[in-house]
């Protein structure tokens, strides 16, 4: 197999098993009433900030009208607080509830042992090497995404 279709097959591989096990772990038991796509808008609100909805959307590149749905549901569901600009009422703003900024820090623990499982067998050397290879990738996609 040429280098190309190795490197697609595991990009591809590795790209739906993460997804698959972060849905699976994150979006189960006290965080089951969460989408994958609703704990990364919670992700992207962050901590101890508030955001407006316009900056949001634009981050996560997706329609304010997409946000406003996801964020009308976190608002329902408790994790989210919304409120209008007193000065400009046409901006609203968004900030993490307290069990929003649960969810957030539980997401965020699942990312970094995740991490570590994925990596602690490799030596440091290895460890060096993978960081390189993935920034440049990253550069790379995030080249084409302009």
């Amino acid at each position: 197999m040429s280098n190309h279709k190795s490197i697609n097959k595991i990009l591809k591989s590795l790209f739906n098993n993460v997804l698959k096990i972060e849905e699976d772990c994150v979006c189960s038991g006290e965080y089951e009433d969460l989408s994958i796509n609703e704990m990364h808008v919670i992700e992207n609100i962050g901590l101890n900030r508030e955001r407006t909805m316009s900056d949001t959307a634009k981050d996560l590149h997706i329609t304010s009208g997409t946000l406003t749905t996801a964020i009308s549901n976190l608002v329902k569901k408790g994790y989210v607080y919304r409120t209008r600009s007193e000065d400009d009422r046409r901006i609203v703003y968004i900030k993490l509830s307290p069990r929003g900024i649960h969810a957030y820090k539980f997401h965020e623990n699942f990312h970094d042992d995740f991490v570590f499982s994925a990596i602690e067998h490799l030596s440091e050397e290895k460890q060096l090497l993978l960081i390189d290879v993935l920034a440049d990738i990253d550069e790379y996609f995030k080249s084409r995404k302009k």
